[in-house]
């Protein structure tokens, strides 16, 4: 799916940037969409339920920023704001942003920058960018969020992504001013960053009911239920928790802090999550347990599923990282009774696991283990 589309306490990550646009007065907003457009159109819409007047165009080609900038020409006022539709944002993070005039960047002091491009400032404009550096320097991050003019289109030319026609302006002396935020900017690089964000997301959730809980049942810390769920019998739920609607948890069924459930999703008798990520549609059976795992949508998992988080090396484009997590399941998997996962094991989309297996490395999409 879409990384803007991936669930953070329950909102696709896009959801909470349109919400901090809404909460500062801009209402109109334009949408660069392309791999799998729809999932971001169906969900959102015209954007009436936020507030806003969304429209689309379409990058038939993910070539890079500046590329998905051009495809919005058309449309783009005189001034106007562009922002990362793949980070988490809040309200006051872009805020200072939305009364400019001319050329903007928004920065964030980060400890690791080895992933981001580094702005070097002086006298408050940006004097340099250079993206990922290996060595000392400025710990300000570009955060991908901009203010332009309509000028800019005539400085992309043939760059396909932003920093090098941010460069190309401080070169020809047009001036690019650096507003640096300390709110929040949360970004998702890799697959157990959605278990950092997830708990920091939650660290500010209040208490909401709107669904039923039973005689027996115990809620500590803040829980929110959503419409229409059932708490059952000595379930035990720990807050910061949020949990969908239409869900059923327990009886008898721990849920503790930092976890995420979905929309329509049955959590039977004797489970137990910890600092989990849920995605919607999801059935886990009896007897089973998830810690600091991820297990998105439309999956079902037969009782006794076990995947235990523990200190692991995870492998990524040939990097290599040291993690303590559990699992990650992609959408529409099948496991049968009794499967244990181990720590940082990846398991594609619409896999399909016998039962009493034990997986110890990652199974790609369309998987079987039998």
């Amino acid at each position: 799916r879409p990384k803007v589309m991936l669930s953070i306490g329950n909102k696709p990550i896009l959801q909470y940037v349109l919400e901090a646009l809404a909460a500062n007065g801009v209402r109109r907003v334009i949408l660069v969409v392309g791999y799998r457009k729809e999932q971001v159109q169906d969900y959102f819409g015209s954007g009436e339920a936020l507030g806003l007047d969304i429209r689309y165009v379409e990058q038939r080609r993910q070539l890079g920023t500046a590329h998905a900038l051009m495809q919005a020409r058309e449309l783009a006022s005189d001034v106007f704001l562009v922002i990362s539709g793949d980070n988490i944002v809040n309200a006051s993070t872009v805020a200072p942003l939305t009364s400019l005039t001319s050329h903007a960047i928004l920065v964030r002091a980060q400890e690791d920058i080895s992933k981001y491009g580094v702005v070097t400032v002086r006298r408050g404009l940006v004097s340099r960018i250079v993206e990922k550096p290996g060595g000392d320097g400025s710990n300000l991050v570009n955060t991908g969020v901009y203010v332009f003019t309509k000028k800019v289109f005539d400085l992309i030319g043939e760059d396909v992504d932003l920093p090098p026609v941010l460069t190309r302006m401080v070169n020809e002396g047009i001036p690019v001013k650096v507003c640096e935020t300390d709110d929040m900017w949360l970004d998702a690089v890799y697959p157990w960053d959605l278990l950092r964000l997830n708990a920091l997301v939650l660290s500010s959730l209040s208490s909401k009911t709107g669904g039923h809980v039973e005689h027996g049942a115990s809620i500590k810390g803040p829980v929110e239920i959503g419409e229409g769920s059932i708490i059952r019998s000595g379930s035990y739920l720990v807050g910061p928790v949020v949990i969908g609607k239409n869900c059923e948890v327990g009886p008898h069924a721990c849920v503790f802090p930092s976890t995420s459930i979905g929309d329509n999703v049955v959590l039977s008798a004797f489970c137990c999550l910890k600092n989990s990520v849920v995605g919607n549609n999801v059935q886990v059976g009896p007897s089973s347990c998830m810690e600091d795992s991820v297990l998105t949508g439309g999956s079902r998992l037969s009782g006794h599923f076990q995947a235990h988080s523990g200190e692991t090396m995870v492998y990524i484009e040939g990097e290599q990282h040291r993690v303590t997590m559990g699992a990650v399941v992609g959408e529409l998997c099948q496991f049968d009774a009794g499967v244990v996962v181990n720590p940082g094991v990846m398991v594609g989309n619409r896999c399909r696991v016998a039962g009493l297996k034990l997986l110890r490395q990652n199974i790609p999409d369309g998987g079987m283990v039998v």
